[in-house]
């Protein structure tokens, strides 16, 4: 169901920030540098002419309006549809970025904003306090619910439901595992150094090591050798567990990448390891039929 912003403006003050770049040396629990603005960074920036794009609203099963951003290419569809789940810095620009990107290569791309009942991730200085704000009141099931409220939209609005993608990024990267497990119409997933183990607690009960059994789509997981948050002996374990169990996956990890090597606007990234990520990510998508 589509809703109009005037029907949810109460429940999130303000529009998304413009791109920002980050700088700063502290890694909180594997997922990214503190946030501080800075300029003379460069970044990457699609154009929008011959796509359709714009800020939408979709209700979850809760009956909250979940603001999102929607693209794809101008005309007629229905198109091949990727589902793209945010950083714990929100719904910036960047992530917008990512799906005009995707709509460039011919799908419709739609990011949910999944924080927007626990708070704004804009408006805090600092990545302990995103953590322990917000991030650590999200719950898992809210997501996939999210998610899933997006994937029918989608359907019903030029996307093509047999041809159904997810990929995410940092924290997005976890979810894209828990979805690959979630949804049994999911065609393929791409994760984003995304965590793969940690704690189970009411909001995280599982992690994607705890869920191989129950994956039903193929996963492309793309990792650095240096992340300091998620230990390649982790990555081994996955890639281990997936065969055991039957599952189709596969990994690549950059030798000399850390974490978040495909985010533009930090001084993670790194444009060779982010160029062959997103080769490997068109290719695993268009193989596994998305």
């Amino acid at each position: 169901m589509l809703v109009k912003d005037s029907d949810f403006d109460s429940l999130v003050p303000g529009l998304p920030l413009s791109r920002r770049t980050f700088v700063g040396a502290s890694l909180a629990a594997g997922f990214a540098l503190s946030v501080r603005p800075a300029l003379g960074q460069s970044v990457i920036q699609t154009a929008a002419d011959g796509l359709v794009a714009g800020d939408i609203a979709i209700k979850a099963p809760d009956g909250v309006p979940v603001k999102a951003y929607w693209v794809q290419p101008a005309g007629k569809g229905p198109f091949p549809t990727v589902l793209v789940v945010q950083e714990i810095f929100g719904l910036h620009e960047y992530i917008r970025d990512v799906c005009r990107r995707l709509a460039r290569q011919g799908y419709q791309a739609i990011a949910p904003n999944v924080f927007q009942r626990q708070g704004d991730p804009s408006r805090i200085a600092s990545v302990p306090e995103i953590l322990a704000t917000i991030v650590s009141r999200v719950p898992d099931v809210q997501v996939m619910h999210d998610l899933d409220a997006c994937a029918e939209w989608a359907a019903a609005n030029g996307g093509d439901p047999a041809r159904l993608g997810i990929t995410g990024f940092c924290w997005g990267g976890r979810i894209s595992w828990l979805y690959a497990a979630h949804n049994p119409k999911l065609k393929a997933a791409v994760a984003w150094y995304g965590r793969l183990s940690g704690a189970s607690s009411e909001m995280t009960p599982k992690h994607p090591l705890d869920l191989v059994s129950a994956l039903q789509a193929p996963v492309l997981g793309l990792y650095g050798a240096k992340d300091q948050g998620i230990p390649v002996s982790d990555v081994d374990a996955m890639r281990e567990a997936l065969t055991a169990a039957g599952k189709k996956g596969e990994f690549m990890i950059y030798p000399e990448a850390g974490h978040a090597f495909h985010a533009d606007y930090r001084p993670s990234y790194r444009a060779e390891e982010a160029a062959d990520g997103w080769k490997r990510l068109l290719a695993w998508f268009r193989a596994n039929g998305v």
